[in-house]
């Protein structure tokens, strides 16, 4: 399963690419990726060079809705996305770990399920 390019995102990224989080996001892919293969390399840009876009994750890759986008992550991360128990939204799904991996806990309650931002972690996306 192979994501197709969106130029326009592809002109956004040059833009972006130096941002430190680009390099997290791309630790956090490789070290959740299924193997070491060239396609999983270019899978893991493509992710994390969307993850600079400002729309839905879903979106900046030019899939076609977020069940697509979910597909693709347990194909190529299958560990990372059995940590996505709650089906938080992607892109902030990978923001999260990356906060929890620098013990950096930004969230406002002490779970989820309580939080007054719920909706814009797991409600849905259009």
């Amino acid at each position: 399963m192979q994501a197709q390019p969106n130029p326009i995102l592809r002109q956004t990224i040059q833009l972006h690419k130096h941002e430190d989080e680009y390099d997290d996001i791309v630790k956090l892919l490789k070290d959740h990726s299924r193997d070491d293969l060239d396609e999983t390399h270019h899978v893991i840009a493509y992710v994390a060079d969307a993850c600079m876009g400002s729309n839905h994750l879903w979106q900046d890759m030019g899939l076609p809705d977020r069940k697509a986008l979910s597909e693709l992550m347990l194909h190529f991360f299958p560990t990372l996305t059995a940590k996505n128990t709650d089906d938080m939204k992607w892109k902030k799904f990978f923001y999260k770990q990356l906060c929890e991996r620098e013990d950096i806990f930004i969230c406002k309650s002490p779970t989820c399920g309580q939080c007054i931002d719920y909706q814009q972690c797991f409600g849905t996306e259009d």
